[in-house]
């Protein structure tokens, strides 16, 4: 069941709320439920929280609702709360096949709400891996170069725009970040229209909720269903990357490995230690003569990895759309930081260098990591496994230095997969600290250490940032 109905749009301001019940279900830690509940509850609305988790691990986000009066239901849901409330804000994590939803009058997530009352111009990124990275780097450059307005991040990357909502003016831009239960949720609604769409690469992931890949990748549409010829769809160069541009009603931009043919508009990387080039095609927004070769990535960047170098490229192609300048984008992009838990650089000790990559959470993310190092690094992997194919990170993990596993069923299939092979495996180990001991003993000076693992975070840490936290802890208590 996707979120319902159309019709049942609201039109936001100071008063919409009053005296309405709302249930929000699944208070989390994200952002996304407290920002419903600080932006309903502010607005008039009787909010109760229902949420299978305890007060005290929802505490932080408690604390912060402390100066509303919120009704709170843990550890269980009531039917009758569904039933009585007005609406229900759903958390994403919530499947939406949860029988209690069957009672709910109208359903909405922070991200419905937000969409039917923001005034702002949109960019949307969605993909399985490359998301993050890709919506900070829009964000940095529309950043860097505004002329009017300002720009915003928020969605998937734990900003809730319902956050700054109450900001948004006419003229801002707003990037936002979707994974493919957020776009689930905007099923039939016709609330998602973005200028820009870029799709990152897709890969399986989260099989253990849909029943297909094939359900996955129509989530996935769902980011350009509602565009037109004003619109741009950006997409990478592979099966489902064309099957995109194909369907889509917004202009067919596509960055590949390989040089585009002409009439092709979008960009492509012809060599991995070179920059990113562009070329577009009867576009009015391009600064360009019509058909020429620009630069748009520059060859050097602040962040590791050929994959990156991909991420920022759609990135470009999104930013030349919007009619920002090939070199504008260029340059600024250079400058870009990263992000944290992506392949970040946060500590050297011994001449050891140390890299969170925590946001990896299926086998190809960390086998990319393997590859954006030039001498073969020691990788922390392991955890949960979501029923994936480990073999792209089997494969990978031949060139690293050193394996070290932390424990779950994702470790459990990598083990499998790497027996009787060249590289032995560390562990598995029970805590994040002894696996962080066991790569700092592996390690000699000039070495890389680079915790990517290829699983979920699920059973030994909240989430994949919690997991990604606790491990640059645990390194810099050991390794100070």
């Amino acid at each position: 069941m996707s979120v319902n109905s159309a019709k049942n749009k609201v039109n936001i301001n100071k008063e919409s709320y009053i005296g309405m019940k709302v249930l929000v279900m699944g208070l989390g830690l994200h952002g996304g439920g407290l920002e419903s509940v600080r932006y309903l509850a502010g607005r008039g609305a009787e909010v109760t929280v229902t949420d299978l988790r305890d007060e005290n691990v929802l505490a932080p986000s408690i604390e912060l609702l402390k100066d509303f009066p919120i009704r709170y239901v843990l550890k269980r849901h009531n039917e009758e709360d569904f039933q009585k409330s007005d609406f229900v804000v759903k958390n994403p994590g919530v499947r939406p096949d949860s029988p209690y939803l069957k009672n709910a009058k109208r359903i909405e997530t922070d991200i419905s709400l937000f969409l039917a009352a923001c005034p702002a111009r949109l960019v949307a990124v969605t993909g399985s891996k490359g998301k993050s990275s890709t919506s900070s780097a829009i964000f940095h450059v529309l950043s860097e170069n505004r002329t009017g307005g300002r720009a915003f991040l928020g969605g998937n990357i734990t900003i809730s725009p319902l956050s700054f909502l109450d900001e948004l003016e006419d003229g801002d831009d707003v990037v936002l970040e979707l994974s493919s239960w957020q776009l689930g949720d905007l099923n039939g609604r016709n609330l998602l229209k973005p200028r820009a769409a870029v799709i990152t690469p897709i890969m399986k992931d989260h099989l253990d909720r849909y029943t297909s890949m094939e359900a996955y990748i129509d989530d996935k549409r769902l980011i350009y269903q509602n565009q037109d010829g004003n619109d741009a769809t950006i997409a990478c160069d592979d099966n489902w990357g064309r099957c995109f541009l194909e369907e889509s009603k917004g202009r067919p931009l596509l960055y590949s490995k390989k040089p585009l043919i002409w009439g092709v508009s979008g960009g492509w990387i012809p060599d991995p230690e070179g920059p990113g080039l562009a070329r577009f095609h009867d576009n009015p927004n391009f600064s360009g003569k019509d058909g020429c070769i620009v630069e748009v990535v520059p060859s050097k960047l602040l962040i590791p990895g050929f994959h990156q170098k991909q991420n920022l490229l759609a990135a470009a192609l999104a930013l030349l759309h919007l009619g920002l300048a090939p070199d504008t984008v260029r340059e600024s992009l250079g400058r870009f930081p990263g992000i944290e838990h992506r392949l970040e650089f946060f500590h050297e000790s011994g001449g050891v260098k140390f890299y969170n990559d925590s946001a990896a959470t299926i086998p190809e993310a960390a086998a990319a990591a393997i590859l954006a190092f030039e001498k073969p690094p020691i990788l922390v992997a392991g955890g949960t496994d979501k029923n994936l194919d480990f073999a792209p990170l089997a494969m990978a993990a031949e060139k690293v230095k050193a394996l070290v596993l932390l424990s779950g069923t994702g470790s459990d299939k990598i083990a499998g997969l790497l027996e009787g092979g060249i590289i032995k495996c560390r562990g598995p180990f029970d805590s994040i600290e002894a696996a962080a001991e066991a790569a700092l003993d592996a390690a000699e000076p000039g070495d890389s250490v680079v915790f990517s693992p290829g699983c979920t975070s699920f059973g030994m840490f909240l989430n994949e940032f919690d997991r990604g936290s606790k491990w640059k802890e645990s390194v810099k208590k050991i390794a100070p």
